[in-house]
């Protein structure tokens, strides 16, 4: 049945002057279509003879002018061209290349479909042959199982990417931050040392102005002093030239005014006393902030750890540290936990300050401390001392915070001070309200820093001899403003 339609389809669209399928079929007045070429063809041979032309199927004369393409019938043939096509493929896929048999066997060997013919000769004697039909669910299942082994390998792949390319995300926003720190930096760098350009220029143009105005000043007194002379010079000449009683007329008087003058001389202003501006303290300001930027780069996440102390309370985060008068609840809670250690009968419960974690037992660490609004505080590092070193401090005249009570910390109560074996009091250039503290645990320092509008260095300890494990270390003193631990921003 199928095959009597496709004949018939193909009768419809074969073209009656060629007999093959049409190639671009044009359709005549009469309604019949043909080759392009071939009714072109048919056309010109009618013209050359003197003939009307007239269609090959049933002699109605038409115009060359009136022929028109047939898309449904180029349709047509570009289908049956492919239902010709699948067909040969199929059946050259069905028969043996070689021998033109139908392929009924497997050689699981060489893993091809082959014909009897194939299986009798030298390339397959001795080879395991099977019937298609009977090996065809096993190579499915196979084939099957493989797909699922490359499926799953795809989902991993596809997991694998995303993760790459949520870790280039990352990486992305990671150096898109640094680059953002960077620039922040440098352009606080730039505004500092813009500031302090201005702050040079302005003292320089005060300097100016005071060392000119004096000068002035003494150029218009030489002028005074110039005058009188002046006039004294001419009274002398005047009377030098007059009689002998004019001249002696008040002598002594004249004398008397003219030796006791004195000339004052113009104040003035010594190079080498004046102080210019010195590079140095420039290069100073890069170094701190060179430093800072290196200290920064060791950045750890501090929290506080609990207190023993009814005064002292800590904030829910564990970032935040200050001092009632009463116990009070709300946003932070009392913690009563004791963390005090004993020697020998000596409490030792760290002078009502609170430690923070982690603990640090080597390498380099960073953290920032905003004391802004406070009129008291100590902060720094905290190391248990020896045993010997308490006893010193229990019975000797050493102040608590030493670093030989296991103490290197700096403070503020009034004055700023450096707790040192005898207290160094500091002159920061401004008050510093948020101070960065770095510790090298191999190099024996820990270094305070002003991170404010102005970046300074405020304070170092060299050569610090920690017995063990150091803790950072915050006292509020008595000062019910917060001490608060920052963000880490870099």
């Amino acid at each position: 049945m199928a095959s009597a339609i496709l004949a018939n389809m193909k009768e419809e669209v074969t073209c009656p002057i060629c007999l093959e399928l049409l190639v671009e079929p044009l359709s005549i007045d009469c309604g019949h279509s043909f080759c392009q070429a071939c009714i072109t063809a048919n056309y010109e041979s009618m013209i050359a003879k003197e003939m009307e032309s007239r269609c090959p199927v049933c002699r109605i004369s038409y115009q060359l002018e009136n022929l028109r393409p047939n898309r449904h019938v180029a349709n047509i043939v570009e289908k049956m061209n492919e239902i010709k096509f699948c067909s040969e493929e199929g059946q050259k896929q069905e028969h043996c290349a070689r021998h033109g048999e139908k392929l009924l066997l497997f050689c699981k060997e060489d893993g091809k479909v082959i014909c009897w013919l194939c299986e009798h000769s030298q390339e397959h004697r001795g080879h395991h042959t099977f019937l298609i039909e009977e090996i065809a669910q096993e190579y499915q299942e196979k084939l099957q199982s493989t797909l699922n082994n490359l499926m799953a390998k795809q989902e991993e792949a596809k997991k694998l990417k995303a993760g790459i390319q949520q870790e280039i995300t990352s990486w992305k926003n990671q150096l898109q931050k640094e680059r953002q720190n960077i620039q922040a930096e440098f352009k606080h760098l730039k505004d500092i040392l813009d500031s302090g350009e201005q702050d040079e220029l302005q003292k320089l143009e005060e300097e100016k102005g005071h060392i000119l105005k004096s000068m002035e000043e003494s150029k218009n007194e030489l002028i005074q002093q110039s005058q009188v002379l002046q006039n004294h010079i001419s009274d002398l000449e005047n009377r030098l030239q007059r009689p002998a009683v004019e001249m002696l007329q008040d002598v002594n008087y004249i004398i008397n005014r003219t030796e006791t003058f004195t000339l004052k001389k113009p104040k003035t202003f010594p190079e080498k006393k004046r102080k210019s501006f010195q590079t140095d303290e420039l290069k100073r300001t890069l170094q701190v902030f060179q430093d800072l930027r290196h200290a920064r780069r060791y950045w750890v996440h501090v929290t506080l750890t609990p207190s023993n102390n009814q005064n002292i309370v800590v904030s829910e985060n564990k970032r935040q540290v200050m001092y009632v008068h009463y116990q009070k609840h709300g946003s932070l809670f009392l913690v009563k936990d004791n963390y005090g250690c004993q020697y020998e009968g000596i409490k030792q419960n760290y002078f009502d300050g609170i430690l923070g974690c982690p603990s640090i037992t080597s390498g380099k660490h960073y953290w920032e401390v905003d004391v802004s609004g406070k009129s008291a505080w100590i902060l720094g590092v905290y190391g248990p001392p020896s045993l010997q070193t308490i006893k010193s401090f229990a019975y000797g005249q050493f102040s608590k915070y030493q670093p030989i009570n296991g103490y290197w910390v700096i403070g503020w109560q009034n004055q700023y001070i450096s707790y040192e074996e005898n207290s160094i009091c500091l002159t920061p250039i401004v008050p510093p309200s948020c101070i960065g503290v770095f510790i090298d645990y191999e190099a024996g320092i820990v270094s305070f820093f002003s991170v404010t509008q102005h970046t300074f260095l405020i304070y170092k300890f060299s050569a610090c001899s920690f017995a063990e494990e150091v803790f950072p270390y915050f006292n509020p003193m008595q000062c019910p403003k917060p001490m608060t631990i920052c963000q880490m921003s870099c």
